[in-house]
């Protein structure tokens, strides 16, 4: 039989239609109440959120960096300026294809390798996202008009105008001064982002670096409106930024220049001091620098020039340059005699020419190989009797010696404002125990009397202990700041003066001091003889090659670069001092022919006016005019 034929339930069909429209309505309803909810809570739960991201889109907050201070010296000399200067700029996120953009740049302006290269170093150093990076300095007016005309072709690339550091005195104040560089990747996780939000350059050695804090200033801002494309429309509100401080320096441009025209394109060190004040008058390390390429980026190869130089120009010999300070120590050795009661002014040696420790063969060399006879304390100084210095620094020990060369500032760091300044060496038995694990030996105390061995000092620590002299032990840390902000520089941490039992103690050194240049054995009478004025000084000689026992110094047999260094050190006048001066001359053989010269050069520089005679300030005062004047 054939199946049934089913009939066609309308009824049921009618139901199930019915029941699916009610589901969709259903769902339609709650589609449409999830819509109206999320439409309230956009528009009215976060309407603060969107609002703001909204008007983000239209409104920007550009900071505005500081005007960074100005640096002078002493006289109102300019020394760091801040000069305006156009600069390309490329922001990274709005530049697209950031290759083919500096590849427009470099063929628009006709640049070489070299200058891409550099630009793609500058993009890469550590920034803020959508902060304009400058690629380049200093545009030309063509260079401008090129970038105007091609700005099509170069997304995210403006030309800004900024204030670009300029040191007009370029290489005179390179290594005192020194310079701002960019800030690189280290130094933007240290940084304040919002203080140094559009700041690109920061202090990177001397005193820009020691001072950036009071030389940066405080970032301001502006809100502006801008278009669709981040063009600024209008400025709606600013806050102005504060300038930086101004710094005035203690450093006289005058004596600067004086200072290393005695040294005549030699290699070496000067420092003159105020031993009233701890004012650094000149700091000058030859050869020196232009600074002003490392502002805007010097380019590798000038870089690897500078670097690989023989002559060191990066070197700051002042403070890092680490010399055996040779004779130039002995008047602190006669005050440290002294005061422990090894010795009296009137205490004399027998000098053959050598020394001999008891039960001992080996000869210490006097440098005069015939000896002096017999030697007291002022002789000893002011011929520089090596033999004399022997038996009082073994009549000492190594012990006392430390300790009151510590006193004079040797082994540590003497200035108040000098970042890059190294502590030197002045060592002891703890020392060479940690750093040799062997026991110091008598020897070694022996040489380390006339300034050799393992001690070693900067040109700056040899000034400020001619200055202790100079002030008869009264501490005053060197600074080369004068006034920052219109304020005085503060020491807190001054050590303390050099208090001798015998406030007298001081005299006997000091003579022997001027006797150096104005006593009838003095080493370097020569000088002293055409000054106008008294000047107390001793000469060194320190040695790079060691010779050998028996061996004399022939300076034939031996490389430039190898011959024995020239120091001298000073102050004057000898009754008033006013300033105090210590020069290291790199190879210059002689303490006393070399660089006492240079020594000279520099008191005259600050002592004598245009016709050769001692300034009124410097005059000393007598004693019968005191008297009547205050009678």
């Amino acid at each position: 039989m054939p199946p049934p034929i089913r009939l066609k339930d309308h009824e049921r069909e009618a139901r199930l239609i019915r029941s699916r429209m009610l589901v969709a309505g259903i769902g339609l309803i709650i589609l449409i109440m999830l819509l109206m909810f999320r439409m309230y809570y956009l528009q009215v739960v976060q309407y603060e959120h969107h609002s703001t991201l909204a008007e983000n889109n239209r409104i920007h907050v550009q900071s505005l960096p500081p005007t960074r201070g100005m640096i002078y010296d002493r006289n109102g000399v300019v020394i760091a300026d801040n000069r305006a200067s156009f600069s390309l700029t490329l922001t990274r996120e709005r530049a697209g294809d950031l290759d083919e953009v500096l590849d427009s740049i470099v063929e628009i302006l006709e640049l070489d390798n070299d200058s891409r290269e550099l630009f793609e170093k500058r993009i890469r150093q550590g920034r803020r996202p959508f902060e304009p990076v400058p690629v380049m300095f200093e545009l030309s007016e063509e260079q401008i008009a090129r970038i105007a005309i091609n700005q099509f072709r170069l997304p995210g690339v403006e030309v800004a105008a900024s204030l670009v550091r300029y040191y007009p005195q370029k290489e005179h104040f390179a290594h005192s001064v020194g310079y701002v560089g960019r800030i690189n990747e280290n130094e933007l996780k240290k940084l304040d982002p919002v203080d140094y939000s559009g700041t690109h350059h920061i202090g990177k050695t001397g005193v820009e670096r020691f001072y950036e804090d009071d030389l940066h200033g405080q970032v301001g801002y502006e809100e502006v409106e801008t278009n669709a494309r981040g063009r600024v429309l209008r400025v709606l509100n600013r806050v102005e930024p504060v300038s930086g401080q101004d710094i005035y320096l203690t450093l006289d441009i005058k004596l600067q220049e004086a200072a290393e025209k005695a040294l005549n394109g030699r290699r070496g060190a000067i420092v003159a001091l105020d031993p009233n004040t701890g004012e650094v008058l000149a700091m000058v390390s030859q050869p020196s620098f232009d600074p002003n390429p490392f502002v805007t980026g010097i380019s590798f190869k000038a870089y690897g020039e500078l670097r690989d130089s023989l002559d060191q120009p990066l070197f700051n010999r002042v403070l890092r340059g680490l010399y055996p300070p040779g004779s130039t120590i002995k008047p602190m050795v006669a005050i440290a005699g002294l005061d422990a009661g090894v010795i009296t002014p009137k205490t004399r040696v027998f000098d053959p020419g050598f020394y001999q420790l008891p039960n001992n063969t080996h000869k210490y060399r006097n440098w005069n190989r015939y000896g002096d006879g017999w030697v007291d304390l002022d002789l000893a100084i002011s011929r520089s009797n090596d033999t004399y210095f022997y038996d009082l620094a073994h009549k000492l020990g190594v012990d006392r010696m430390h300790d009151y060369m510590s006193r004079f500032g040797f082994g540590q760091r003497v200035a108040l404002d000098m970042f890059e300044e190294t502590a030197g060496l002045m060592p002891s038995r703890e020392w060479k125990r940690n750093r040799y694990r062997q026991a110091w030996y008598p020897g070694e105390t022996l040489i380390l009397g006339i300034g050799q061995g393992y001690m070693q000092s900067t040109p700056l620590q040899l000034a400020q202990a001619t200055a202790l002299m100079a002030s008869k032990g009264k501490w005053i840390r060197p600074h080369l700041a004068r006034s920052v902000g219109g304020l005085q520089p503060v020491d807190e941490d001054t050590p303390a003066d050099i208090v001798l039992r015998d406030v007298n103690a001081w005299d006997p050194a000091r003579l022997g001091m001027e006797n150096v240049l104005h006593g009838a054995r003095g080493t370097a009478r020569k000088v002293g003889d055409s000054s106008v004025y008294r000047i107390a000084g001793k000469s060194g000689t320190a040695q790079v090659v060691a010779i050998k026992q028996g061996e004399r110094y022939d300076r034939n047999k031996v490389k430039e670069r190898h011959r024995d260094h020239a120091l001298f050190i000073a102050y004057a006048p000898a009754e008033k001092p006013a300033i105090a001066v210590a020069v290291m001359v790199e190879n210059g053989e002689s303490g006393s022919g070399v660089a006492a010269p240079v020594t000279q050069q520099v008191l005259d520089a600050w002592l004598l006016d245009d016709e050769g005679q001692l300034k009124s300030e410097f005059q000393p005062v007598k004693r019968g005019a005191t008297a009547g004047a205050q009678r």
